[in-house]
């Protein structure tokens, strides 16, 4: 008895992506020591990463974050990052490192992802401690003092911004910038906030990558919840329903791809290890966002323990 053999005439069929193979999901669970061998999709440049603790997971990530701004730094090019609010605990290396080597950040052009918004892509006050402005200030750009990354060259995602990154990243690019993708893995296997059901409205698989980015956009049920479990204590009343966010005509171009999976939550509890297994094993549809994800140069980093084994356990 599972989800497959009980979903007909539940509350939940018909709930979940039209596109979503619930056998193909399950089939893509392995033994927990299988999970980083390569499957014939993946970029020849693509390497998961297992992390045996959380403080492993955030030192190695802010390392290949604050090493990619060194090394562009060394040649004297400029480099751009789309970045997220979260995972989090990686920023506070990133200053680390980067105060530790005295580099400045002169020559760094950020993206933040997504930001909450209403229907019309409103979004909340830089100064209201639930935007992912305020996040990123306090957790990157304040503590990196007179080596941050400097005003100006910050790109937040919000109403009259957002629509403006395509083209900042092409004049970037077409500098001989390099373009570096950091991101986490959502429940719903987004990047962003680009959610799986998002499938749905384009006609081909070619059309969804060219989507650049959405205004007001709806987010799934289960991001909200994850949300509110992850950054709202449990409250999901303060989870807004919707998200400006980037699409995949931005973050599919990146030239590195640094990426994080630490969804744990204690006493044996995750909710990110399916999500995991689906990016690495599923294969490349618009209905998993994050599928797309091997094919990209770069390092996924996970703690361990998300590989499982997944099996049922009372808590």
């Amino acid at each position: 008895m599972d989800f497959n053999s009980t979903v007909k005439g539940s509350m939940l069929e018909g709930f979940y992506p039209a596109g979503w193979d619930f056998e193909k999901i399950d089939a893509c669970v392995g033994a927990p020591e299988t999970v980083t061998e390569r499957q014939a999709f993946w970029n020849r440049d693509f390497t998961p990463v297992p992390c045996e603790s959380l403080s492993d997971f955030e030192t190695y990530m802010g390392h290949e974050i604050a090493m990619q701004i060194k090394l562009a730094g060394d040649r004297k090019e400029k480099i751009a990052f789309i970045l997220p609010v979260g995972p989090m605990g990686m920023y506070r290396w990133v200053v680390y490192f980067l105060k530790e080597w005295k580099v400045s950040c002169k020559h760094v052009y950020t993206f933040n992802m997504d930001e909450w918004a209403d229907g019309e892509g409103n979004t909340l006050a830089s100064d209201n401690p639930g935007s992912f402005q305020y996040a990123m200030e306090h957790a990157l750009f304040d503590p990196l003092g007179e080596l941050t990354v400097p005003v100006e060259q910050r790109n937040f995602a919000t109403k009259t911004n957002l629509p403006t990154y395509p083209g900042k990243i092409a004049a970037l690019k077409a500098e001989g910038a390099k373009l570096v993708l950091v991101y986490g893995i959502g429940r719903m296997c987004h990047i962003a906030f680009w959610e799986p059901h998002f499938a749905a409205d384009y006609a081909s698989e070619d059309e969804w990558k060219r989507a650049p980015y959405r205004i007001g956009a709806k987010i799934h049920p289960i991001t909200v919840e994850q949300n509110a479990l992850t950054s709202f204590k449990s409250r999901t009343t303060l989870v807004p329903c919707r998200a400006n966010t980037i699409g995949p005509a931005l973050f599919l171009q990146a030239d590195y791809a640094i990426g994080g999976a630490d969804g744990t939550l204690g006493r044996g509890m995750q909710w990110q290890g399916l999500s995991l297994w689906m990016t690495l094993r599923y294969g490349q549809t618009p209905w998993i966002t994050s599928s797309y994800i091997p094919t990209l140069a770069g390092r996924l980093f996970f703690l361990k323990e998300l590989a499982g084994p997944l099996v049922a356990e009372c808590n």
